[in-house]
């Protein structure tokens, strides 16, 4: 399952291509200022945050990741297994030293950067957006796919990937200049995030550092799962109803994202009722009227730019009826985050949570007096 829906998501990152200018995306050197959010302990939650009417927009108060060692020794040559599209096989690294982290949600290049081992990175994936590697060379076009030639002309020594972008031809070609390449299984949840951390730590010859961060990961998401639980409904019947829709409207693209796909993990975790999963959908889904009116969720998630390119909450509900007849739609009831932040389980996984859930149970952001 996991394969089948790494190569889905990369057939999505096609799909986005319709309608785009070809070239390599031009590199992104200047960010948001960070905004000063209160804690979810100080906020005043709302009574029934079903009922809130209008879109709001789950911000990271800091875009930064903090490393958790400071440029540590890795200890080469290390072997580990690549699981490549044609199968697994044991690749030795023998060189960390320009190294270049791409996948569809910028998670490699994040846990890189947190192991302590920013200064290796020499490019990056359009998704990799945070302070720090946000100034380097994009080695990623439109839909995620590959520039082979701006990866060749980086000279890097090593390409970590995880198969959710591609065309997969191009990742043979690096090898076939001698490029060491290697793919590692990445499991859009969060449990899988402190995976991520251990498995690219031992690509990256520092598994204690890895041990450490993967320990990390999990313990602040455990708090930031409290923290919620705080502020969330308790009562069943009370919890907010959501589905995560995948929009690229300039593409006609509309997918549902069920099991397995990470909206269900971010859901649970934010302390809602999944309703892909309530209705057995696995993977992502084409969207159709049928299905939107089976769900009738009383939230919908989406990425920023996803809902932007439907011209907002109300140019999609227009483009796709069938929302307007939900409770979501109803109300306008869409919930946006980044497109590089919302999916991408990592280092950042636990802030994630915690600015979806201030735009979930408080958008308004009252604070306790």
């Amino acid at each position: 399952m996991r394969r089948r829906l790494t190569a889905a998501l990369a057939a999505l990152s096609l799909l986005a291509l319709a309608g785009c200018a070809t070239g390599v995306a031009a590199p992104s050197t200047s960010l948001p200022a960070a905004e000063t959010l209160p804690a979810l302990s100080e906020l005043i939650p709302l009574d029934d945050p079903r009922s809130w009417e209008g879109p709001s927009t789950a911000i990271l108060d800091d875009l930064r990741i903090e490393p958790i060692a400071d440029a540590p020794r890795a200890s080469l040559p290390t072997t580990v297994t690549s699981y490549d599209m044609a199968g697994e096989t044991e690749v030795t690294i023998e060189d960390t030293s320009r190294v270049i982290a791409i996948d569809r949600a910028g998670s490699l290049a994040a846990t890189v950067w947190a192991l302590g081992l920013g200064d290796q990175l020499v490019g990056r994936d359009a998704a990799t957006t945070f302070p720090g590697p946000h100034e380097l060379p994009v080695v990623t076009g439109p839909g995620h796919t590959i520039n082979s030639e701006a990866i060749i002309a980086l000279a890097p020594t090593l390409v970590l990937t995880d198969g959710s972008i591609g065309p997969r031809d191009v990742v043979e070609q690096l090898r076939d200049v001698g490029i060491t390449v290697v793919a590692v299984q990445n499991e859009p949840s969060f449990e899988g995030a402190a995976v991520l951390a251990r498995d690219v730590a031992a690509v990256l010859g520092v598994p204690q550092v890895g041990d450490e961060l993967a320990t990390c990961i999990g313990a602040d998401i455990q708090s930031a799962v409290a923290e919620i639980a705080e502020i969330a409904p308790t009562e069943p019947g009370d919890r907010v109803r959501m589905l995560f829709l995948y929009v690229r409207g300039s593409a006609g693209v509309y997918y549902l994202f069920g099991e397995e796909s990470g909206a269900d993990a971010l859901i649970e975790a934010v302390g809602g009722v999944d309703v892909a999963g309530e209705l057995g959908w696995a993977g992502m889904r084409p969207m159709t009227d049928e299905a939107m009116a089976a769900a009738d969720p009383d939230l919908i998630l989406v990425m920023t730019h996803g809902l932007e390119s439907a011209g907002g909450a109300q140019g999609l509900i227009e483009e796709k009826p069938a929302i307007a007849v939900t409770a979501a739609g109803q109300k306008q009831r869409f919930v946006d985050m980044d497109d590089a932040q919302i999916l991408s389980f990592g280092p950042r996984s636990a802030d994630v949570l915690r600015a979806l859930a201030r735009a979930i149970y408080a958008p308004d952001l009252r604070e306790r007096s």
